[in-house]
């Protein structure tokens, strides 16, 4: 049997899941629901990293340790999966213990071979990232170039990986195989950035102890890209599963977001060529979504919660639209105005208005039972094995917008058909042979669809298939069943609800942007509470800013200092009034420039519907008290 093994990239466990990681795992789930109606045996791997500085800063500042966190967030990802009908063969985590000896006894195969070895790292490191940067690769101001954070000098012993060794390798590699990093323009970046020259990696650390501990050097643990790259394998059976390992491995496609193309197409490769193992036949690397034309982002409150998008429109709509919006490989916009007219658009006109109509039809003319053709049923049939056809070579290039638009030319085509055939039509002319051979041929192209859909919207297509009498899970089904003629004369049809009701559009928009435009109270530990630094200050001199109506430059006795603030309270108070006042200073805020003023702190003032802004004065207490 042909086998077929496709993974998500492992997703970190310090954050929960957002609408890329929907977009991730959905495109993998339909690559492998079509794939094994393809006859393929197929492994879909997902999971969680678990490891790394990232995730043990995240555990602290929520005071737990890193293993209790990752079991409360591994929760959410499976219940997001569970809910968006993902049908992953295996969930990997990267704290399982046969990940973990994998990892080990891979790490020892490759310093055996020489290419890992003892020595000392300085450079920047990006915690977010979990990424080194040399000097020149930094944005100014020691910045990290993939997300723009600021990075720290790391000065430690480590143990390096020699990747130069591989350079020449990986470029025959490429070369060889022209489709490996997909779509093509990443390929040419992973080529060029490799031709620029490959420089050895660490592969360890000794800072932090959240990870894999290195064999007989306990005092570093495994780089966070080594050990999670490589549950690709142990998953797949490496070191515990020989049957499993034998089966599925080399993996047929890893679907990844473009920002770790290069963790995937040049480290992934050079590891697995030390390891000497088989190396997988695809990269796929898609685009980033923004949300409303912005990009995602907690301060700007619009990363989209993909239970909130489920709730709203149901899984199958929210995986359809994933899938149809956007060419895969490029970057997207999210927005409920355009979720919202493609259901209404696609889901509900196209599709679901195709079956509630043919369904109607047979149940008026039939009595609900699917006649028996006696015609020429050529033209639909024509365009259905076409449409399988094509499909079949798209999907093969993960070109799912282009599999659907091909698949909707059939959904429009048997609308046409109906229209053009007029069945009502032919009933009244009393032309039951006719009318038998184009309800069936109707009833059958939706059959077929349904078939051909269910990669995509598996729950929807077991409805029509319901709905249609067949009377077989289409999960179980072959791609053989959209051969023409599947659908039994005399199975009797049953109309259900309508599959995608007809949405307000403007009453959606209306309705998030309500919600986002209610202010969300975001919950901090007592830890990031206690990196502010509040302290009593008294106002030795005040006066307006010029040209301000609002600013006022106070000149501040902190107890230690005299410090210069820049606060907007000029419409509520003279200034003469507030010398000698006591106020409360944000100390140790990052300095600020206000109508050319430096301004070093900011003091507290309360804040209501009215627009009064008042400082909160202290009595009693000397400057430089500080306020807990």
């Amino acid at each position: 049997m042909k086998k077929f093994y496709v993974t998500t990239p492992i997703y970190y466990v310090n954050d929960v899941p957002h609408i890329g990681h929907a977009y991730t795992t959905v495109a993998a789930d339909v690559m492998a629901r079509y794939k094994r109606l393809c006859g393929f045996r197929t492994f879909f791997l997902t999971g969680t990293d678990e490891h790394g500085q990232k995730v043990e800063k995240a555990a602290r500042s929520q005071g737990m340790g890193p293993g209790e966190l990752a079991d409360r967030v591994v929760v959410r990802f499976q219940g997001l999966w569970k809910s968006l009908n993902i049908s992953n063969d295996h969930f990997v985590r990267t704290t399982d213990v046969y990940h973990q000896k994998a990892v080990q006894e891979l790490f020892k195969i490759i310093k055996e071979k020489g290419d890992i070895y003892l020595g000392e790292y300085e450079g920047w490191y990006c915690t977010p990232c979990e990424t080194f940067w040399s000097e020149g690769q930094q944005l100014e101001g020691n910045l990290c170039p993939d997300c723009g954070r600021p990075t720290e000098r790391l000065k430690e012993p480590s143990y390096f990986f020699r990747l130069s060794k591989y350079q020449d390798a990986l470029l025959r590699f490429y070369e060889e195989h022209p489709h490996f990093v997909m779509p093509e323009v990443r390929m040419n970046e992973i080529v060029s950035f490799v031709k620029m020259g490959l420089k050895d990696i660490s592969i360890s650390r000794t800072t932090f102890k959240w990870g894999i501990p290195v064999p007989e050097d306990p005092e570093h643990v495994i780089y966070v890209w080594f050990d999670a790259l490589f549950n690709y394998v142990s998953a797949a059976g490496y070191g515990w599963d020989r049957d499993r390992f034998g089966t599925f491995w080399p993996a047929d496609l890893h679907i990844i977001g473009k920002d770790i193309l290069r963790f995937h197409a040049i480290y992934w490769p050079a590891f697995l060529m030390s390891a000497g193992l088989p190396l997988p036949k695809r990269v796929f690397a898609h685009g980033w979504w923004t949300i409303e034309g912005q990009k995602m982002s907690k301060s700007l409150r619009n990363v989209v919660d993909p239970h909130r998008l489920i709730e709203e429109y149901g899984a199958d709509a929210l995986r359809y639209f994933l899938m149809r919006e956007v060419p895969f490989g490029q970057d997207g916009d999210f927005s409920h105005k355009a979720m919202a007219h493609r259901v209404n658009s696609d889901l509900a006109n196209d599709l679901g208005n195709l079956l509630y109509r043919s369904l109607t039809m047979t149940l008026k003319y039939f009595k609900g039972e699917v006649p028996s053709p006696g015609g020429d049923m050529r033209e639909l049939q024509g365009l259905a094995s076409s449409v399988v056809r094509d499909m079949e070579a798209l999907m093969d290039q993960q070109a799912f917008s282009r599999a659907l638009e091909r698949l909707w030319d059939l959904v429009k085509g048997v609308n046409r058909y109906i229209d053009t055939k007029a069945p009502w039509a032919l009933a009244k002319e009393k032309r039951h042979e006719e009318l038998a051979t184009v309800i069936y041929s109707i009833l059958e192209g939706c059959r077929i669809i349904a078939l051909l859909v269910s990669p995509f919207m598996p729950s929807k297509a077991q409805e029509m298939w319901d709905q249609l009498g067949v009377g077989k899970d289409v999960a179980m089904a072959s791609i053989n069943d959209a051969t023409w003629g599947g659908l039994k004369p005399g199975t009797k049809v049953r109309k259900g609800r309508p599959l995608f009701p007809r949405l307000d559009e403007k009453a959606i928009v209306a309705k998030i942007q309500r919600e986002l435009s209610e202010q969300v109270e975001e919950e901090i530990t007592l830890q990031e509470f206690s990196k502010v630094r509040l302290v009593v200050a008294q106002i030795l001199h005040a006066e307006r800013v010029p040209g301000s109506k609002r600013l006022v430059r106070l000149m501040l006795d902190t107890g230690e200092e005299k410090r210069q603030v820049v606060a907007g309270i000029g419409e509520h108070y003279d200034p003469d009034v507030l010398i000698g006042k006591k106020v409360l200073l944000v100390a140790n805020l990052k300095p600020a420039r206000l109508m050319g003023m430096e301004s070093k702190g900011m003091i507290l003032a309360a804040v209501w519907e009215k627009g009064m802004a008042l400082p909160l004065f202290v009595e009693d207490v000397p400057p430089g008290a500080v306020v807990k």
